[in-house]
């Protein structure tokens, strides 16, 4: 923090702490004038509502001195004053590391006892699953739901569909570094509508889900030239890319004609995130064997 607002916050707050303080005293005061206490101060409401002349409690105006000096207190041991560390030496990332530092010597032992076993067993380990059901909740519901079973855009974890491989070596790196997988803008190369709808149709008749006719079949050859290196010539899809197979029935944006239109002419960019920093090889390991029994189990 630069010295200006250090200075700056240092004098706002001490000079906030004395106005409080005079506040207080010029407040306990005030009061109605000539009149002692147990008196009525004349205001009358409803014919007999009477304001009688009573001071506050002083146990209620200590409990104000007493918070202004617990702030004080505060601000001096703790962080609070600009750049002023406190005299506890405390701060949120030493906190933070210590608490790491108790789960890992607490947890740790768990997750290396699981991280041994062979991949396979581990996908089938009750308490493994069950520790593997924990972090997918932790860190991939956000994106593909409680249920495992995604949303468009991000892919349904339960079926048996799989952009990038479902081996032990496939999950785990796309757990720990995550995947980019990009559709490029294609329509420019297409010549324009008539170019756009043949195509629709071609790639929904490659599912079944429009027939195959004439108009369908004229894309057929922009389909090869354009498409074929990522979803290669029969558009079964390259795991080596996460191009999805677009012979089956699953869709990761959608199958409507307005949905791959949008697809071919504004592109996709489907990015999952990095989790290895914030898992390391062991939770990576079971979370990956977690996820690859979700679609065994169907």
């Amino acid at each position: 923090m630069p010295a200006f607002w250090h200075w700056f916050i240092v004098a706002g707050t001490v000079v906030f702490v004395i106005w409080c303080v005079w506040l207080i005293q010029w407040a306990g005061k005030q009061g109605p004038q000539n009149v002692a206490d147990d008196e009525v101060v004349g205001h009358r409401w409803d014919g007999d509502l009477e304001e009688w002349n009573n001071p506050a409690p002083k146990w209620w105006l200590y409990l104000y001195f007493i918070t202004i000096i617990w702030a004080v207190g505060y601000m001096i041991a703790y962080p609070g004053l600009g750049n002023f560390d406190g005299l506890l030496g405390w701060s949120q990332e030493g906190q933070y590391e210590q608490e790491m530092q108790y789960a890992a010597e607490r947890y740790e032992p768990i997750y290396e006892r699981f991280a041994g076993m062979p991949f396979a067993e581990l996908s089938q380990q009750a308490d493994a699953l069950k520790l593997g059901e924990s972090l997918y909740a932790s860190y991939c519901t956000t994106c593909h739901g409680s249920d495992a079973r995604g949303a468009a855009g991000y892919p349904n974890l339960t079926d048996d569909d799989w952009l990038w491989g479902n081996t032990e070596a496939d999950i785990t790196a796309t757990i720990r570094h995550g995947r980019n997988g990009v559709m490029p803008v294609l329509a420019p190369a297409l010549g324009g509508d008539a170019g756009i709808d043949n195509m629709v149709a071609y790639v929904r008749s490659l599912s079944g889900l429009s027939p195959a006719d004439a108009d369908a079949m004229s894309a057929k050859p922009m389909f090869v030239a354009l498409c074929s290196a990522c979803h290669t010539a029969e558009g079964t899809g390259n795991k080596l890319f996460g191009a999805p197979n677009l012979t089956d029935d699953i869709w990761l944006y959608g199958s409507s004609e307005a949905m791959i239109r949008s697809t071919i002419t504004e592109g996709r960019s489907g990015i999952m995130p990095a989790h290895g920093e914030l898992l390391g090889d062991n939770r990576s390991k079971i979370l990956a064997a977690y996820i690859a029994s979700l679609s065994k189990n169907q």
